[in-house]
């Protein structure tokens, strides 16, 4: 297949993404049926204008921003390890979070619907313990990476780092099955924050993810050559006069921020960040800093377009997007690997 031009590749996932922010505020409990319908009611009835521009627009815009955040972590984390099954989780901040949320419900003892159960029947009370959830998912993520960091004695073995991530997870991942043993009123809960959900992002988290991605973008943007020359070999890196240290930590740091923000608001959502960048890299050819902002954007793609299918496919009921993504995303590496051999040629 010939290279699409990355200018052309660029556009179009600006043009699907505004397609489907827009397809998105129309689709609500009746499905797919006539979403521009309802987007034209909402010029002259005032119920319909509150749903659409308080529930429907920033959670389609919310899920089109987490998934850019894990597009583009998973487009770092794969130029940082030079491994095309890198993805966003790989330094523990998947099990970071999942542990800080399964606390917070242990000790709160309420919540139990929060991510899509039984409910809290109270608005304060609702918004009030889903920022506790929020708050606990991030800071559960961001120690994990640090503690994979200090196991790791800092960034300047990858293959360090990434056996200490791999160990952080799963250590992690238990004691966070241990906190469950004990509190199995919050299963429920934890069950659909581990399955991901865009339910309940509103505004404040649309501008929170869209500034985190935007600083996170640029600062990978900048440091994009230090990822070509990791591509090189460290030898070749070291060779071309680049400080791997500082780069590779400030590096971590962007993947850190932009996955604990994402997964602090919408929970584990799987393969967007492993498969957006080997769409774009199918797709086009170019250098880490044409990939950075291309990834995001096909992530936040990939990402709204699996919540439109959530909500729709059996309205009034919605499937958990994470399920989803995981089936979409793994059936592609599946027929990716079958067309071209072994995993080695994934990419």
């Amino acid at each position: 297949m010939k290279p699409v031009r990355l200018p052309w590749l660029a556009g179009a996932l600006v043009a699907a993404s505004v397609a489907l922010v827009a397809l998105g505020s129309g689709v609500g409990s009746q499905g797919w049926l006539a979403p521009w319908q309802a987007l034209a009611q909402a010029w002259h009835d005032p119920v319909v204008a509150q749903i659409v521009w308080e529930i429907r627009l920033p959670r389609t815009l919310g899920a089109w921003a987490a998934g850019a955040l894990l597009g583009l972590a998973g487009a770092v984390a794969q130029g940082l390890f030079r491994n095309p099954l890198a993805d966003p989780y790989l330094l523990g901040s998947a099990s970071g979070a999942a542990l800080g949320v399964a606390l917070m419900l242990a000790l709160s003892g309420a919540a139990a619907g929060l991510w899509g159960g039984a409910g809290v029947s109270v608005y304060a009370s609702h918004w009030l313990v889903r920022l506790g959830l929020t708050g606990a998912a991030f800071v559960g993520a961001v120690l994990a990476v640090l503690l994979t960091l200090a196991l790791a004695r800092g960034v300047q073995h990858t293959l360090r780092l990434l056996l200490a991530g791999v160990v952080v997870g799963v250590v992690l991942g238990a004691l966070g099955a241990l906190v469950l043993q004990f509190a199995p009123e919050a299963l429920l809960a934890m069950q659909s924050f581990m399955l991901g959900s865009t339910a309940y992002v509103g505004w404040s988290a649309c501008v929170l993810m869209l500034g985190v991605g935007a600083f996170c973008l640029l600062l990978s943007w900048v440091l994009a050559r230090a990822l070509d020359g990791l591509a090189l070999g460290e030898a070749t890196a070291l060779s071309l006069g680049l400080p791997l240290g500082p780069l590779r930590m400030a590096l971590v740091g962007a993947m850190a921020l932009a996955t604990g923000t994402a997964v602090a608001q919408t929970g584990l959502i799987a393969f967007v960040g492993l498969a957006a960048p080997h769409l774009v890299r199918a797709t086009t050819l170019c250098s880490h800093r044409g990939l950075m902002p291309l990834a995001s954007l096909m992530g936040g793609v990939l990402l709204c377009a699996a919540d439109l299918v959530a909500r729709g496919a059996v309205a009034p009921q919605e499937l958990p997007v994470g399920v989803l993504t995981a089936v979409l995303g793994g059936g592609y590496l599946l027929l990716r690997m079958h067309r071209r051999g072994p995993m080695g040629e994934l990419i």
